[in-house]
């Protein structure tokens, strides 16, 4: 005698990334218990869902900031090392000049 899988616990169901964004749009608009009622789901599946996607989107907010600093933080090395290059031919020039 082989039992099935169905017989214990009951097989967890996958959803897409598609299909959980479509269901985040619906509960943004028409509530999350309405929605988790209409798709079959639990509310707190949709919570859950939707504290995942504010996480990964904080995230990347994070890392385009990040990346827009250290850009400036470049550009202003860059101005800085043309000014020091400057002020040294400048020194080499007024050091030379007679008295």
């Amino acid at each position: 005698m082989s039992r099935k899988k169905s017989e214990g616990k009951a097989e967890r169901k996958r959803f897409s990334a598609e299909f959980k964004h479509q269901a985040l749009l619906r509960a943004v608009r028409d509530g999350v218990p309405a929605v988790a009622r209409d798709l079959g789901l639990e509310p707190a599946q949709l919570y859950a869902w939707r504290a995942k996607a504010q996480q990964l989107g904080e995230d990347a907010e994070t890392q385009r900031l990040q990346q827009s600093e250290t850009a400036r933080l470049k550009r202003e090395v860059a101005r800085l090392e043309e000014e020091v290059a400057f002020l040294k031919k400048a020194a080499a020039y007024f050091a030379k000049q007679p008295k």
